[in-house]
């Protein structure tokens, strides 16, 4: 008779034929086995969400996580959708708006237009819901976005509603200024006659900084006979960001300026601290070096690493050696420790370069990949890691554990990072740079692994250029901070962070605390790719 070890073997097999290559996470409970499925259920592999319907999840998981259901999000609603109402549905055009600007943050709710649809909500894990409201569908053909069935552009911008164009003001903005044929604005706004649709539009895109589109949509459409009045503010107040006479843009380039432009007064409103030049660099490269113990031990903490003390110190002195020994060779906290140090010997030359008078940001943009390889050399060195995962920016989504925000598509990481550096150049305040520079950093989460801590070295390097003393995030603050990043994040108020940073950066180091006989830190990864059995 087989042990349990070996049944669960058998249902983990029977879920991996499910999966496929590894981009399933959502089932319906007829496609498995009664037997595998409680099983699977009971071990932790699978979560019901509803009456019906399965997601893969991790054992490990703990009551409250998100993370299975977040990263299940829009598989789930696309499945349940199409098995529900075939093909005769799409997302209301504010729902629409910000999958196609590129926001693929969980919503609270979706709201989802079809003609069999009832007027009412289904209530999803984590205080999500669908509501199925009972319309027609746009006749123009729907577009698809991570499988979903959305409004076409132009008629989506035409038919949300007032309010959502400043409730929702950077999804919009991001969107009109990646529209390249103006004439496919016009095409909807004649055909239809839709003539408030194109008062707001084009007062949008005159308060934009583009007149000349706005000036067409109005001549075009009166030479139709249709009466237009032009809106002034259609956005219900200061857009911190002009289109001007530029090519259009993909919507990721004109998110990353616009929250850069929002949220950069909100820093130095709080990070009151004005900066000063470092005088005696070596005092203050000093200074950073004596941090490292406590530096580690915090920022490896707070990813989740189980490390003391102890281990930090034999690293630093050299005591460490996988080559040699067998248990350390298969430290993956180890690794990390390692890897670290070689991380921060890296950020620390990088500090000596700004301080000797090289700009910060470009300092930052030559090396931030060579930290990141640092992180993780001993794991590949050591067989853990396979070698591409030193190539460099991820090819693969990636998701933050227990947060409603999802990272830049990678697709778009080339367009990210080169606006993201451009606006670390233009910006010349070292507490701006600093604070918006890990927070979006984070936000766009370019790495494979490691964001979190390549972040946090980017802070320092930018705080330096000010004169601010290397500065620690303490593992007990945890919640604080990643809360913080994540009001960041999905609400776009960047205040409680800025405010965060610069209350720890006018604190003494914490120091390492020391884990007691048998005492393991909370394994808290920063991020995971799509789990698969």
């Amino acid at each position: 008779m087989a042990d349990p070890n070996e049944k669960l073997a058998e249902s983990l097999s029977a879920l991996k034929k499910l999966t496929g290559d590894g981009t399933r996470r959502v089932f319906k409970t007829a496609e498995i086995g009664r037997t595998d499925r409680e099983r699977l259920v009971k071990n932790g592999f699978l979560k019901e969400v509803m009456n019906g319907w399965l997601m893969l999840a991790r054992p490990d998981e703990r009551t409250g996580d998100s993370t299975s259901w977040y990263t299940s999000y829009w598989e789930f609603c696309r499945n349940y959708l199409d098995e529900r109402f075939g093909k005769e549905w799409v997302l209301s055009p504010e729902n629409t708006i910000p999958l196609l600007a590129g926001n693929m943050n969980v919503p609270a709710q979706i709201v989802v237009q079809a003609p069999n649809a009832n007027n009412l909500t289904v209530k999803l894990p984590h205080e999500t819901s669908i509501f199925t409201y009972k319309t027609k569908i746009p006749t123009a053909a729907p577009a698809d976005v991570a499988g979903m069935r959305v409004y076409p552009t132009v008629e989506a911008i035409c038919d949300a509603a007032p309010n959502f164009w400043s409730t929702n003001k950077t999804d919009m903005v991001a969107l009109l200024g990646s529209i390249r044929d103006r004439s496919s604005i016009l095409k909807v706004l004649l055909g239809d006659g839709k003539t408030t649709a194109a008062g707001r539009i084009a007062g949008a895109y005159r308060q934009l900084g583009k007149p000349a589109i706005a000036d067409e949509i109005v001549a075009t459409m009166k030479s139709a006979d249709y009466q237009v009045r032009e809106e002034a503010d259609p956005f219900q107040g200061v857009v911190e960001i002009n289109l001007g006479a530029g090519k259009p843009v993909a919507p990721v380039v004109t998110r990353v300026r616009l929250m850069w432009a929002q949220m950069r007064e909100s820093v130095l409103a709080v990070f009151t601290a004005e900066p000063s030049k470092v005088e005696d660099i070596d005092a203050y490269i000093d200074a950073v070096n004596e941090r490292y113990t406590s530096d580690a031990y915090h920022s490896l903490s707070i990813e989740g690493y189980s490390v003391s003390e102890e281990l930090i110190e034999r690293v630093k002195k050299g005591q460490w050696s996988p080559e040699t020994n067998e248990g350390d060779k298969k430290q993956t906290d180890a690794m990390a420790a390692k890897g670290y140090q070689l991380a921060f010997d890296e950020a620390v030359k990088s500090v000596r370069r700004v301080l000797e008078g090289a700009d910060a940001a470009t300092v930052v943009e030559e090396d931030h990949l060579k930290w990141f390889r640092a992180l993780f050399q001993p794991s590949v060195t050591a067989g853990l890691l396979k070698a591409d995962r030193l190539s460099g920016y991820r090819q693969h989504f990636i998701f933050i554990k227990n947060s409603g925000h999802s990272p830049t598509a990678w697709e778009s990481l080339p367009d990210a990072m080169e606006t993201f550096f451009e606006c670390l150049q233009e910006e010349k305040d070292p507490r701006v740079r600093a604070v918006l520079g890990h927070f979006l950093f984070t936000f766009i989460h370019p790495l494979p692994d490691g964001n979190g801590r390549s972040g946090r070295f980017l802070m320092n390097v930018m705080l330096s250029e000010g004169g601010y003393p290397w500065t620690i995030i303490p593992v007990d603050r945890r919640n604080e901070y990643m809360e913080a990043l994540e009001t960041a994040s999905v609400q776009g108020d960047i205040t409680p962070f800025a405010q965060f940073v610069a209350d720890c950066a006018r604190l003494e180091p914490p120091p390492p605390r020391r884990l007691k006989a048998g005492e393991v830190q909370a394994e808290i990864p920063e991020a995971a790719a799509a789990p698969t059995p």
